[in-house]
């Protein structure tokens, strides 16, 4: 058997192996329940129009009180739509005509009538200052009660994908805070937030999120063999960013993370693939220094093994 077909051997077995300590470790110590209520306030009934009323919680405690001052929430104007549905479609129309103003009474409208992707998107609306001013404060406040109330939310499910993503959010903004406001940096809380959406929604983004804390040490000591778990987890999704790093870890070896060259570069192959080259340079550049510098039957064989992926349908996704 020639050398390069011995590489090959090998990485198939780990690929398939699935007694390694460090991707059999167990989960993290907190368990599967849902965080803390998150602070935040109501978003505003059509039926008294009322802005700003505090959350109620079981027992009569509200979440958080409402903000005043600049932050507070302070809803446009709510249009004479006959149901959610309808506002969506207003939305959607409003939307293709660049009537932005149009568009968010829309999203509004529908929020207010519980529709979750309308809440979801006004989040992420507010959160990128697409055609209202950006107001992290307004979207971490969606995000608050879509995780608030739906955090049981069956997974697997395209509510479950929304309050998943939800949670990711919230998990950003505990990260750094929202200058200005109630919300404080908390690594805690993030990780509370990362760690929910990986572990009872399975959420990649969630798995990346709460991987790189457990490299970094934050809201949790440093844990590199659960930082390799989570990421091997996001990777198999196909999520791009959680491939490089997986790869890194892999070229690198170390702190109870075995080194293997060859399935290293193949999660850097795939993960270039799925890159978006620009927002996400970095993966390129990774993958072009990790292949430079690696001798030519280890590339052989991790290309081999990215055909293999290929056929077997992008990495055994889940």
């Amino acid at each position: 058997m020639r050398i390069s077909e011995t590489i090959l051997a090998g990485a198939l077995f780990v690929l398939g192996c699935q007694s390694a300590v460090w991707a059999q470790e167990p989960q993290a110590q907190r368990g599967l329940v849902p965080p803390l209520p998150i602070p935040g306030i109501a978003l505003p009934e059509p039926e008294d129009g009322a802005v700003g009323e505090p959350a109620p919680l079981a027992g009569g405690r509200a979440i958080a009180p409402a903000p005043s001052g600049p932050a507070a929430h302070t809803a446009l104007p709510l249009a004479p739509f006959t149901s959610a549905r309808d506002a969506l479609k207003a939305w959607m129309r409003d939307s293709t005509a660049g009537d932005q103003a149009g568009a968010v009474r829309a999203l509004e409208f529908a929020a207010s009538r519980g529709h979750l992707a309308a809440q979801f998107k006004l989040g992420r609306v507010y959160a990128s200052g697409d055609g209202v001013p950006v107001n992290d404060l307004k979207a971490f406040e969606y995000f608050s009660k879509i995780a608030d109330e739906n955090a049981d939310e069956m997974p697997g499910t395209s509510d479950a994908r929304i309050v998943a993503s939800a949670f990711v959010a919230l998990g950003g903004y505990f990260l750094d805070g929202i200058k200005g406001s109630y919300v404080k940096p908390n690594a805690d809380r993030a990780f509370d937030m990362f760690h929910y959406a990986a572990s009872y929604f399975g959420d990649p983004d969630g798995q990346y999120n709460l991987a790189r804390l457990y490299m970094n040490g934050t809201g949790a000591p440093r844990n590199p063999r659960q930082a390799a778990r989570w990421m091997k987890l996001a990777a198999e999704k196909g999520h791009a960013p959680a491939r490089a790093v997986f790869g890194d870890l892999l070229l690198r070896g170390g702190d109870g993370v075995p080194r293997h060259p060859v399935m290293g570069l193949m999660w850097l192959a795939l993960a270039r693939e799925g890159a978006d080259a620009t927002r996400e340079g970095w993966i390129v550049e990774r993958y072009d220094a990790a292949f430079g510098a690696a001798n030519a039957a280890d590339r052989t064989a991790a290309l081999a093994l990215v055909e293999r992926q290929h056929l077997a349908g992008r990495g055994g996704r889940r």
